[in-house]
């Protein structure tokens, strides 16, 4: 279930919930009880797994919109 960060703006406070993504967006209360809250944009880092690090590359690529093959 997606995590998402609020801050109250009576209190200053942040906090997390975890809710289905169809209530994304819906109000939430501070665990000091003020309804006076925001959502909070997150970033997400996505990692590889060892099967992705493992994996063989492509000689001669230097990155770009295609790994440089055709673009120098």
């Amino acid at each position: 279930m997606p995590r998402y960060d609020f801050r109250c703006r009576s209190c200053g406070s942040t906090f997390e919930l975890n809710r289905p993504m169809a209530e994304a967006n819906a109000p939430a209360t501070c665990p000091d009880g003020h309804d006076d809250t925001v959502k909070l944009l997150s970033t997400v880092a996505v990692m590889g797994g060892a099967a992705s690090a493992s994996a063989p590359r492509a000689s001669g690529g230097g990155g770009g919109c295609c790994g440089g093959g055709c673009c120098g």
